[in-house]
């Protein structure tokens, strides 16, 4: 067997997330997760943020280990509670040391850390919280905007809709379904004012979560468990950001929880701006059926609520296969249906895979991963075969984190962090990447 070659240029990255390393020092304002995080029961064992991998203190040490591993590029989260305080001077330290090795930023607005204040103005499901957005993306853009051309300006906004405001069980814990189709909705306003707010020139995108959601049969109550979900999961977002309009069968599946008069005239005209890339961040994927019954959860999370408005009668399986320590099913195939997927709806519009990666054991030898990250990245080699536009690749993560409800339980990171001691210390799955990184060659699997 020989090796896998990437074509030159293919961007090689690592992701990590604002409040999930950085800690609360030099300032930070509170955040929702901040709120959530000591609410009884909502965190695992308790933990908070306010320290994580303290990147904020060790941000240099980190930018060094980035280029030992070979990194082309390193997409991280600006902390809007951070900013709001005073401390964008963090950002602009971390991106000119970013450059100074040749390591290209890809920041990202939000990763889910909504200032606390706002949500007590009403959150996501009011649209003040799209405009104090553009607000943000303006500061942070007029700072950073002469070095930095790569822009995401959602992470997984399907999280902070669903999870958020209909689940509960992520941050802000709220347990409504019509909010979290109206946070959904101005999410999406975020995202089109958010890019007329960047420099002209920047390359403007959104990493998604899609769901690659599968029938568990072909039956036609299956099918159209399916295609309820996809609406849910997907095109909520793909609609009016790829297409200029929210799909039809969304809003008539819906109707009994509301009107959408929330969607005023021009906004989804608004959200449809051009976009320089589509970042797709994949896990694991969905497998449906019709059932009856109450509300569900999908495995984000023990919840009495569904994250699922208006999809009670639809049930989740678990796919068959091995599974991560977050109990989700290794399937690369996944990740291919998708790329082709967005290569056959936008033609043309470049795609990154923003976020992939999988939790298994805090051992610094993880044979398991690094399985998990070839048979994913031969799956993109076989999309950019097939003609998907797939320019990079980011791991997630760079290093172990607080990993939001399940706190620092789950280790994501190809960097082992001993968090009393905040030693960094680099996995065999980070000297398989930058190895990769280095060559662009993926090697024949082991």
């Amino acid at each position: 067997m020989t090796a896998i070659q990437f074509p030159p240029g293919f961007l090689w990255g690592a992701a990590t997330a604002a409040f999930q390393i950085e800690g609360a020092a030099d300032g930070r304002g509170p955040s929702i997760w901040d709120s959530f995080c000591r609410t009884p029961g909502k965190v695992a064992a308790g933990d908070t943020g306010d320290v994580a991998a303290d990147h904020v203190r060790l941000w240099q040490q980190d930018v060094r280990l980035m280029s030992e591993l070979n990194l082309g590029s390193y997409r991280f989260s600006v902390s809007w509670p951070r900013v709001l305080a005073g401390g964008i001077g963090f950002y602009d330290r971390l991106v000119d040391a970013l450059l100074a090795r040749g390591i290209e930023p890809c920041l990202t607005l939000y990763h889910w850390d909504l200032p606390q204040h706002l949500e007590q103005a009403g959150g996501w499901p009011v649209r003040e919280t799209a405009y104090a957005f553009a607000t943000y993306a303006d500061t942070v853009a007029r700072v950073l905007g002469d070095r930095v051309s790569l822009w995401t300006t959602l992470n997984e906004p399907w999280c902070s809709a669903f999870l958020g405001y209909a689940s509960g069980v992520h941050a802000p814990g709220r347990t409504s379904p019509a909010d979290a189709l109206k946070a959904a909705h101005h999410l999406n306003l975020a995202h089109g004012l958010a890019v007329r707010a960047l420099p002209a020139g920047s390359r403007a995108g959104i990493a998604l979560n899609p769901s690659a959601v599968r029938p568990l049969t072909d039956s036609a109550a299956d099918l159209d468990a399916q295609r309820r979900i996809d609406a849910l999961a997907n095109r909520i977002f793909t609609g009016p950001l790829l297409h200029g309009g929210y799909p039809q069968d969304l809003l008539a599946d819906t109707a009994e929880l509301t009107d959408w008069s929330f969607v005023r005239p021009g906004d989804e005209a608004l959200i449809h701006q051009p976009l320089s890339f589509l970042g797709v961040n994949y896990y694991t994927p969905a497998v449906v059926s019709a059932a009856s019954g109450g509300p569900r959860s999908d495995g984000h999370g023990a919840s009495a609520h569904s994250p699922w408005p208006a999809a009670d009668g639809v049930a989740f399986h678990q796919p068959p296969g091995e599974l991560t320590d977050m109990a989700w099913s290794i399937d690369p195939t996944g990740l291919y249906d998708l790329l082709m997927r967005f290569t056959r709806e936008a033609p043309g519009l470049p795609l990154l895979v923003t976020e992939n990666g999988a939790a298994f054991t805090a051992d610094l030898h993880d044979p398991a991963r690094i399985s998990y990250l070839h048979a994913h990245l031969s799956a993109v080699h076989r999309a950019l075969a097939d003609g998907a536009p797939v320019e990079g690749y980011y791991l997630w993560s760079l290093m172990d984190n607080f990993e939001w409800s399940y706190g620092y339980a789950k280790r994501f990171g190809i960097v082992h962090v001993d968090y009393g001691t905040q030693v960094r210390t680099p996995r065999s799955s980070a000297r398989w990447y930058a190895d990769l990184a280095r060559t662009g060659a993926l090697p024949p699997a082991s």
